[in-house]
């Protein structure tokens, strides 16, 4: 067979690296299936087949298990069930259908999730489904963008490695902002390619596009790729400088015009009758874009978190800084299995196509896929605020193109020995940090770390002399290589789809894969969530339970809960098991200094971190009194933080209010505003406890106070309410 890369370079003028596009097959004579499954008429007859069955397989295996993980993040899938009963919660993001207050992010990533939910039904498959059909698209995305200049085996390898990502197999099947950021990149990515490819104006329109709609997913973090995407169009555009230069303002344009609606309108919409804005201080979103959820992640100056970590090679309670942060024991076993390979890979595209024309697609596609993951891992590396690892699956479309793209170049000139042995090198990394990595849960799998380790050395053997043997036998090494590449990433990846998620912060792999150590403290805990203890700690121990049961103590900050707002000892509010928690495994948490985290890991509806991080468990009894008389009040219930108002309405099906936003630091609703809505019939319920310590500072602490001292107690089981129909006797 012919590949790309066998094509004479004077064909078009360019270097044999370089070869012209192969237009997508336009046969209108076949029918439509039949063209689906043939695919471009030059392929391989095996092509379309396989990467259908790539995409399949995908599905397949992300939708199993799925329910395991119930509402997965509940602080979202309240805000979904709120934004299906009302659309004004749609389109603000609102956590509830009352309006009170938002989410700390746009709203654009719910809406394919609240969509669903209204068409069937608040479950845990109508919420997380829409994120699996997006792993599907970003699959094809990638696929796509690495077969339009090389061969189709080299398309196929990009996308499983994508598909085998352990974070991408995590957020993929989970409710937070990142599936869709993620797929809306790798789009951003493939638009700039088509453009360098033919100079035509609309795929830099749609890049622009595509990233403004991203911002309204995870605001500046689509930013991020802008600055590589931009050069490389600048510099490798097949048009005039000039032309060049005027279609970069009209992407521009569209990124404006495709973010900036929905932020035009929030901002202009009178305060008065709109939520307030979740993560802001002074109810704006512009002041969330830029301090809380942007320059405050770069810096670690976040008003209203729980704190920023260290600067560049420090450590701070999101764990250390510095170029090594995407291969520690933190976040390693997430994302970094083919990181050293993909780097040697993207070295050697760039070597080979350093003679190439100004204009070379295939030179662009190494600067746009290789820029794309540099600038992103640098940025990751480097910031000292709030960093969670299930953020790194950001890099996971970049890793995978470069890998698909430099094997298959490598695999073509093969034959000369430079590229033989680079294509050695790239096995021989990622199977000796695939044997690191593995060897970190030493207990897991614990063959399987020979088997990559060996496998892979032997594969690069091959590999040195694959220009000098035969095909089958080259062909052979390769297969090895491969299998022994994937073979660390795949077993994590299962581990993950078959295992429940919850909470506020999932992590990938089995458990003890993550651990994360946060101001110099020693590792501890083991599973998915949080790991170890902040700011030198001890670290939080956890064991996997029957039926998702947590077992093990963390850390909280300042000693006996001093640290967070409020201090003190974490209130208590019964089992904190949190939705979707009964058939999988939850994990202990560490937080800042000192203290000891309630039973579980966590603090449930009781506050403390973990009723920040994670939801309550709402008794039947609960559920019942919250729901005698519901409709007569616009919020049966209001509640210290989001996560542990979120667990009630989804509970109860009805509004409740988050006072204090999602840490319980949001300035909203003010002391007069709460005794309004009381005053007015508008909240029945006020639950004990929740946020940070229960007691957090500002009007969070005076609604707590004011509440304590002026209405009468009821509890239920172990959870305590305040009847705010009913004075307090005395």
């Amino acid at each position: 067979m012919t590949t790309h890369y066998d094509q004479p370079a004077q064909q078009t003028g360019a270097t044999a690296w370089d070869p012209p596009p192969t237009a997508p097959p336009h046969t209108p004579d076949q029918p439509f299936v039949r063209r689906l499954w043939r695919g471009r008429p030059e392929d391989p007859r095996w092509a379309r087949p396989a990467f259908l069955g790539l995409l399949a397989l995908t599905l397949v295996t992300y939708l199993y298990n799925l329910s395991a993980s119930g509402y997965a993040n509940s602080f979202y899938s309240a805000a979904v069930q709120a934004g299906s009963k009302s659309w004004k919660a749609f389109f603000f993001g609102s956590l509830d259908a009352g309006n009170a207050i938002t989410v700390d992010k746009p709203s654009a990533f719910m809406w394919p999730m609240e969509l669903s939910v209204r068409i069937f039904g608040l479950n845990s498959w109508a919420i997380l489904t829409p994120e699996v059909l997006m792993a599907v698209g970003t699959v094809a995305v990638v696929y796509a963008g690495v077969r339009r200049r090389f061969s189709p085996a080299a398309g196929l390898i990009a996308g499983a490695v994508l598909a085998l990502t352990p974070v991408a197999a995590l957020m993929f099947r989970f409710n937070n902002p990142d599936a869709l950021l993620a797929l809306l990149m790798a789009l951003a990515c493939y638009f700039v390619v088509r453009a360098v490819e033919d100079g035509r104006t609309k795929w830099l329109v749609w890049a622009g596009a595509a990233i403004g709609f991203a911002f309204l997913a995870k605001t500046l973090q689509a930013f991020l790729i802008l600055p590589p995407l931009a050069i490389v169009y600048a510099v490798c555009g097949p048009v005039r400088l000039r032309k060049r230069l005027v279609q970069l303002g009209l992407a521009t344009v569209a990124l404006v015009v495709a973010g900036g609606w929905w932020v035009a309108i929030v901002e202009l919409w009178p305060a008065s009758s709109r939520p307030y804005i979740g993560g802001s201080q002074n109810n704006s979103f512009l002041e969330l874009t830029f301090g809380y959820n942007g320059l405050g992640r770069i810096n670690g100056d976040e008003t209203g978190s729980v704190g920023g970590g260290g600067g560049a090679g420090g450590s701070g309670r999101w764990g250390a800084t510095g170029w090594d942060r995407m291969f520690n024991s933190e976040i390693g076993s997430q994302i970094s299995w083919l990181l050293p390979a993909a780097l040697i890979l993207l070295v050697a595209g760039l070597w080979a196509t350093r003679k190439s024309r100004r204009t070379s697609v295939t030179r662009a596609s190494f600067l746009v896929w290789g820029g794309s993951l540099l600038i992103t891992m640098v940025v990751f590396s480097y910031m000292a605020g709030i960093f969670h690892q299930y953020y790194t699956v950001a890099l996971a479309p970049y890793i995978a193109a470069v890998t698909g793209m430099g094997a298959g170049l490598l695999w073509e000139k093969r034959k000369e020995t430079w590229a033989s042995i680079t294509l050695a090198a790239a096995v021989v990394a990622a199977a000796v940090w695939g044997y690191v990595l593995l060897n970190r849960t030493s207990s897991y799998l614990p063959w399987l770390k020979w088997l990559v380790l060996i496998g892979g050395l032997a594969a690069a053997f091959g590999l040195v002399f694959a220009g000098r043997i035969s095909r089958q036998l080259a062909l052979g090494a390769a297969a090895v290589g491969l299998l022994a590449a994937l073979a660390g990433p795949t077993a994590y990846t299962l581990s993950t789809v078959n295992s429940a998620h919850t909470g506020s912060i999932p992590t990938a792999g089995p458990a003890g894969a993550s651990m994360m150590g946060f101001g110099g403290g020693r590792p501890g805990g083991t599973g998915g969530g949080m790991r170890g203890g902040f700011g030198g700690g001890t670290p939080g121990q956890s064991q996997q339970g029957q039926q998702g049961q947590q077992n093990g103590n963390g850390t909280l900050p300042g000693g006996q809960g001093q640290g967070f707002p409020g201090g003190g000892m974490p209130g208590q509010n019964g089992n904190s098991q949190g939705q979707g928690q009964s058939q999988g495994q939850q994990n202990g948490n560490g937080f800042p200094g000192g203290g000891q985290l309630g039973e579980g890991g966590r603090m449930g509806g009781g506050g403390g971190a973990g009723g920040l991080l994670n939801g309550a468990n709402v008794s039947s009894a609960a559920k019942k009194l919250l729901e005698k008389d519901a409709g007569s009040y616009t919020w049966v219930a209001a509640s210290i933080g989001s996560q542990n108002a979120a667990s009630y309405q989804l509970a109860t099906g009805d509004p409740v209010m988050a006072i204090g936003g999602f840490n319980g630091t949001d300035p909203s609703p003010t002391l007069a505003q709460f005794k309004k809505y009381v005053a007015d019939g508008k909240i029945h319920y006020f639950i004990a406890g929740g946020g940070m310590g229960g007691s957090s500072s500002g009007t969070s602490s005076q609604i707590t106070s004011w509440v304590e001292s002026n209405f009468k107690k009821v509890t239920v089981g172990s959870a305590t309410f305040y009847d705010l129909t009913q004075k307090a006797s005395g």
